[in-house]
């Protein structure tokens, strides 16, 4: 059981949750087209800590989402992460970021949960989970196409949630298909998932832990001004 402060970047959405024990003592998160971590999330981070009448010392771990999700975004979430962990001498943890989008599916009668976050053109990255939360199936991009989880659709009704869920929407008319396509992963659902790991000591290796970011960077083309 402890303190952990969980760090959330992998999409537009920034947010920071402080958590004692599982349970959510601090939260702030903001939501901006700009993509301004690299400016918000210390200030945070600073302002979780204000909340909870925390100071960075009493910390016992850093929980990060480690993707797959944005390049920049992953890059900063970690950064901060680690440094944090160097400065404080404390474990880092890291969480899939698919893992902490499905954890706020909340729908009736579901058979299974399909978070899926926006890649290029029209493919995400996605995984599969049951009800209970358990990953069946492989995180890994894809194109969206009028066959696409067409076995998961077959067994009963599915949600699809994440900013990738809209790309399905306008593909998939099943009726066992349901959309939360204004989601996003938080850090407000990262409490219990990282304190699971650190009760197991799940902790990663600072020198040589790196964001999952599933596919290469391709750069876009540079903007010519005359």
């Amino acid at each position: 059981m402890g303190i952990i402060l969980n760090i959330e970047t992998a999409t537009k959405n920034c947010s920071v949750s402080l958590a004692k024990d599982g349970q959510m003592m601090a939260f702030l998160e903001q939501n901006e087209e700009q993509y301004s971590h690299a400016e918000k999330l210390h200030l945070l981070i600073e302002e979780v800590l204000l909340k909870a009448g925390l100071k960075f010392q009493d910390l016992d771990a850093i929980g990060v989402s480690k993707g797959p999700g944005s390049y920049t975004g992953l890059r900063i979430g970690v950064s901060a992460a680690k440094g944090l962990c160097f400065a404080l001498d404390k474990p880092l943890i890291a969480i899939p970021t698919l893992d902490v989008l499905a954890q706020s599916a909340e729908f009736a009668g579901l058979e299974m949960i399909v978070p899926l976050l926006d890649a290029r053109r029209m493919e995400v990255y996605s995984a599969v989970f049951n009800k209970s939360f358990i990953q069946i199936r492989e995180t890994k991009a894809e194109i969206i196409t009028e066959e696409s989880f067409a076995e998961e659709l077959s067994k009963g009704k599915v949600v699809f949630l994440g900013d990738g869920a809209k790309k399905v929407k306008e593909i998939l008319t099943h009726e066992n298909a349901y959309f939360l396509a204004n989601s996003y992963p938080s850090a407000q659902t990262m409490c219990m998932l990282s304190e699971e790991k650190y009760k197991k000591k799940d902790f990663e290796d600072l020198a040589y832990f790196e964001p999952y970011y599933l596919k290469d960077f391709i750069a876009g083309k540079p903007k010519i001004f005359f």
